[in-house]
């Protein structure tokens, strides 16, 4: 098949649309990944449903108006379609021509947020559009991984051999996280962190530089919750949160009794009691307790294969990228997929009380438009990635037969 007649578009939707009909034959190149398409349209659903049965009550508080969310959160999957749809259009080679200029847009952004943002629960996080409010430290984290990957391609002999070319990234991140904790938002800063030693590590840096940087790393984020009332707050609730259940420990003790009612197989979707004004923020940051208690373990099994299937697909991906020499792509997938894994985990992690609460959304599955957005164009580049290596392999075995 001729280069020119193989852009993804086409391919990718054409075999979709061969598969549902059962036309395909052994002569159709699969040029998409159908389990990581699989993954991602499951996710969605599944935050429909659960997002669906979570808010109902907020939204008839709020806004006198139960399905208040539910049309919002339709709205942020019609956006999420156009990303996908759109974003399958751009390569590889254009994000990574372009992350320079896009990671200094987005900078731009939160120095915005820090001088006309929305405040919200006592956070200014947001850049107001009209109706949509756009959380600009979600677009940092994909923006600084797309520009971490690009650096590590093009210095990679500084990164592997010169401490100098190891920290000019770090100062990069420094500018981002000093302007993210301004907000307030340390889980953010902590994701990028774990994410970028991540991916310093997997580009071959020299073990004293790593552990160097994780250890000022770690330090540093325990002096940020040391020297800052409420995370120190925070942090004493999660190792005891019954010792002051109406206070400090509220969120926390609400959403263990969600766990608890939730036994082997729950509640029945829709049956959830934490959800009604008990559990705060029940259909963003601790929606997994609302699951957990609808759907009990079976349905917490379930999420956690799909949200591991993911990540694990993500690396996957990377890895192969990396074997066929586009290591711009095989950087930024295994960024993403450390992304994934990591604040996936955070956000389990806080509502069953392992991990002090952070202010995460579960990937794909929270209500949330700049979260489910960010999300989606991390998966339109997962697609596209394999795609460009898919249909590498292909040509090369055309030229090879010719």
């Amino acid at each position: 098949m001729p280069a020119k007649q193989m852009n993804f578009f086409p391919a990718s939707f054409t075999a979709i649309w061969a598969d549902i009909k059962g036309a395909r034959n052994a002569r159709h190149a699969v040029l998409y990944d159908r389990f990581l398409f699989s993954l991602i349209c499951t996710l969605f659903l599944v935050g429909f449903v659960i997002v669906a049965s979570a808010s109902m009550p907020e939204g008839q508080r709020l806004t006198g108006n139960p399905f208040h969310f539910i049309q919002r959160h339709v709205f942020y999957l019609v956006g999420c379609t156009i990303i996908l749809l759109v974003g399958l259009q751009v390569s590889m080679a254009t994000w990574q021509r372009y992350s320079g200029i896009l990671l200094v847009a987005t900078i731009t952004g939160l120095i915005l947020v820090l001088l006309v943002g929305k405040t919200v629960n006592g956070s200014q996080r947001w850049l107001s559009a009209g109706p949509i409010n756009i959380q600009v430290s979600e677009l940092a984290k994909l923006m600084f991984f797309a520009y971490l990957a690009s650096y590590i391609v093009r210095r990679h002999t500084e990164v592997t051999e010169r401490a100098k070319g190891f920290y000019k990234p770090l100062v990069v991140f420094a500018i981002m996280a000093a302007l993210i904790l301004k907000q307030p938002d340390l889980g953010t800063v902590v994701v990028m962190f774990i994410t970028t030693v991540g991916m310093l590590f997997l580009a071959g840096a020299k073990i004293r530089d790593f552990f160097a940087l994780l250890t000022t790393g770690i330090l540093l984020v325990v002096g940020l919750i040391i020297f800052e009332p409420y995370r120190m707050a925070r942090v004493t609730s999660f190792l005891d949160p019954w010792q002051d259940p109406f206070g400090k420990g509220y969120q926390l003790t609400q959403s263990l009794m969600a766990f608890g009612r939730g036994d082997w197989f729950g509640q029945g979707l829709g049956n959830s009691v934490q959800k009604l004004e008990y559990l705060p923020e029940a259909h963003t940051d601790f929606i997994f307790a609302i699951w957990a208690e609808e759907t009990g373990l079976f349905g917490v099994i379930v999420l956690l294969i799909l949200q591991l299937s993911l990540a694990l697909r993500a690396l996957f991906i990377g890895s192969k990228s990396l074997q066929a020499e586009q290591c711009f792509s095989g950087y930024l997938a295994m960024g993403i997929g450390m992304w994934l894994s990591f604040q996936a985990a955070v956000n389990m992690g806080a509502a069953c009380g392992m991990l002090p609460t952070k202010g995460l959304t579960m990937p794909l599955v929270s209500f949330g438009g700049s979260s489910l957005w960010v999300m989606t164009l991390a998966m339109v580049m997962l697609l596209r990635i394999d795609h460009e290596r898919r249909l590498q392999s292909v040509q090369a075995t055309t030229r090879g037969v010719s």
